[in-house]
């Protein structure tokens, strides 16, 4: 699915894209900027979450609380090797039912579970993103 979202209207476009998710695991792909943890708090706000949602760029992973259930969101910009992801824990995230997003997931990819979704967000103009769901 592809879609043309003004930022204005993205929480129009969360609320038509979570039924049709089928996986717990989320990549999200793009430059920076281009409002991934944007995304990322509409997303886990639509899921329940009620509390501040930030960027764990330097953290790398901050824990939600989706409904009564924690989940997970991940920032792996920082991340240089394969190793770093063993160090801190990562297949542990991925392995369990919680939801868990994931920016920057490409140094990831031979420990992501098949069963994920991608979405890439594309910049257009200053407030209008092509957001791609696989």
């Amino acid at each position: 699915m592809v879609s043309i979202v003004k930022l204005d209207g993205l929480n129009r476009f969360v609320k038509k894209l979570l039924p049709l998710f089928r996986y717990k695991v989320i990549l999200l792909k793009g430059e920076l900027g281009a409002g991934k943890t944007t995304l990322v708090k509409q997303l886990a706000k639509e899921l329940g979450c009620i509390e501040s949602i930030s960027s764990p760029t330097f953290g790398i992973a901050n824990e939600l609380m989706i409904g009564d259930k924690t989940g997970y969101h991940l920032d792996l910009y920082r991340i240089n090797t394969p190793d770093e992801l063993i160090e801190f824990g990562f297949e542990e995230y991925v392995s369990t039912d919680r939801y868990c997003f994931i920016e920057w997931p490409e140094i990831a990819m031979s420990y992501i579970p098949n069963k994920h979704h991608v979405i890439a967000i594309k910049t257009v103009d200053h407030q209008t993103r092509q957001i791609t769901f696989i």
